[in-house]
């Protein structure tokens, strides 16, 4: 084959890719509606280490009486996973309605033995984003990030945990692992069973009576609180909102920090104007490019007074906003442009100033345990890194 034909190839596919995608997006962004609570009230727990969050989950699972339904972006083929499945399992085999959805990708290595397994005990399974015509290339970039379980209708988890050894600090290259999880009670609850019935509803294509799933009184908390569900829209337009509010502070806690120029730009005024701006980022990555995408922000970010912080004490997964140590929000989105414009993402944004001091609490201790990165550390001279950066630009839309 000459070589002018091999570009020729090259070439139809690259027209394929970007067609594939263009269009697959604009048919998705067509049929998209704004999926956000009112403000309700509600109480939380927060947990920061997945061995905590584990034990109390998993209780809470053994403890339903009458249906339990979950959504994780991740489930891995090891022991802490066999426990999670073997839990549902036998919950199902007492008569308590177990719905399962998983990311197609992201949980590919959940066997098909493990799903016959549930089925067989009476749990229901679904695959969420499966890879589909026409638009095959967009589909695959589509990710459920979300991260949601409802228990009884009145116990509900949101927040950057999946379910793997790693969350439980048994990866030895990542760990601890360091993550922000909600333990949610309140009139907020229902909202979480509604948007799961909905993903139900689509990847399961079954439409269940939902009126059987939510309690006659649901109590109402005390902390002012509100969902955005958001899949490849909307996210960008809070985040913006919240940034523009920010009068005294703001604290960017992220795993991946690639934000849209709009965003951006506005961080930068933020910081112009004198608030300041707090971004706490790994030192060590967990995936290919992610650092090097984040660096030409951080750079400019740096210039304009604002400090980065690298944590170093095991992997920073963390997601979260706060503005002025009064609002702060908790979810599964990062501050990338995959979760602004392809995941579908859940966040928590939480209207109050004890809760956001108690979070400040773990953010601090977090910062502790990190290392300010300087200006003179990203300007040295370095050949390989300045290679990756280009490359990392380039596709920074999907890392």
């Amino acid at each position: 084959m000459t070589f002018t034909a091999i570009f020729a190839i090259l070439l139809l596919i690259i027209i394929w890719l970007i067609f594939d995608f263009q269009l697959g997006r604009k048919r998705h962004l067509s049929i998209l509606e704004k999926n956000e609570s009112a403000i309700l009230y509600g109480d939380f727990d927060i947990f920061p280490h997945g061995k905590e969050l584990f034990a109390d989950y998993f209780q809470e699972l053994k403890k339903a009486k009458k249906h339990i339904h979950v959504l994780f972006y991740i489930l891995k083929d090891d022991e802490i996973s066999h426990k999670f499945l073997h839990i549902l399992e036998e919950k199902a085999r007492e008569g308590v309605e177990v719905r399962l959805i998983l990311d197609r990708l992201g949980s590919f290595k959940v066997t098909k033995k493990a799903i016959k397994s549930l089925r067989e005990a009476g749990g229901q399974f679904a695959f969420s984003n499966q890879i589909k015509f026409p638009f095959l290339f967009y589909s695959i970039q589509v990710r459920n990030h979300r991260k949601i379980s409802i228990i009884d209708g009145v116990i509900g988890y949101l927040g950057g945990f999946n379910i793997g050894k790693e969350y439980i600090d048994l990866d030895q290259k990542l760990s601890p692992w360091r993550d922000y999880h909600l333990k949610i009670t309140g009139e907020s609850v229902p909202f979480l069973q509604h948007t799961f019935l909905n993903e139900w509803k689509e990847y399961a294509e079954v439409d269940v009576n939902s009126s059987l799933y939510f309690p006659e009184q649901q109590l109402k908390g005390t902390v002012p609180h509100q969902f955005l569900a958001t899949e490849g829209a909307f996210l960008e337009d809070s985040f913006i909102r919240l940034i523009q509010m920010a009068k005294e502070s703001i604290i960017i806690g992220t795993p991946y920090f690639i934000p849209s120029k709009i965003i951006f730009d506005n961080l930068i005024s933020a910081a112009n104007r004198g608030v300041i701006v707090n971004i706490i980022v790994p030192y060590t990555a967990d995936h290919i490019l992610v650092q090097e995408a984040s660096f030409r922000y951080l750079r400019k970010l740096l210039k304009v007074g604002a400090n980065i912080y690298q944590f170093k004490n095991g992997f920073y997964h963390a997601k979260t906003l706060t503005i002025d140590n009064q609002i702060c929000d908790i979810g599964t989105a990062n501050f990338d442009k995959r979760s602004l414009f392809l995941n579908k993402e859940i966040n928590c944004y939480i209207y109050n100033s004890e809760f956001t001091e108690r979070l400040m609490g773990i953010i601090h201790k977090d910062m502790l345990e990190s290392e300010p990165l300087t200006l003179k550390d990203l300007t040295k001279r370095n050949f390989f890194r300045s290679v990756k950066e280009r490359i990392a630009e380039v596709v920074s839309f999907f890392l």
